[in-house]
């Protein structure tokens, strides 16, 4: 493998559609608008990786995936990011997992409120379903 090249290995999709930006977007980042206790083990740690990835992105205008939709829902609303974060790190710590990340509580500003949805939650629902995961939906 050259130097630099991407990796596809792992990824469950085929670098034909690695490269496609408009599937590339429908695969990556996704903050849920569900219960974190209700999420399975991958979807809750994934969720909490891609969260942290998107608040650097809206605090520290880092240039990453700055346009996605997905970002674009969570501008002016940290301070419901910082809570979305913290359930998730609450549910971390019910099934007995580490978590040494934490949010600085004082850059979260703007709504506590998140009620802009990518897709409302029980569209989230049937997509989490189809994927065939221990998520207890």
């Amino acid at each position: 493998m050259l130097w630099g090249a991407p990796r596809y290995k792992n990824l469950g999709f085929s670098r034909k559609w690695a490269v496609c930006p408009l599937f590339y977007w429908q695969v990556t980042m996704r903050i849920w608008d569900l219960e974190p206790e209700r999420l399975c083990r991958r979807h809750l740690l994934g969720e909490h990786r891609e969260l942290h990835g998107l608040w650097v992105i809206l605090t520290q205008g880092k240039k990453g995936f700055a346009n996605h939709p997905e970002t674009a829902r969570w501008r002016g609303k940290l301070k419901a990011l910082y809570q979305r974060h913290e359930a998730l790190a609450a549910e971390m710590a019910r099934r007995g997992y580490l978590h040494h990340t934490p949010l600085p509580a004082a850059e979260a500003t703007g709504l506590a409120v998140q009620e802009e949805y990518k897709d409302t939650p029980a569209e989230q629902v049937r997509i989490i379903r189809q994927k065939g995961c221990d998520c207890q939906f």
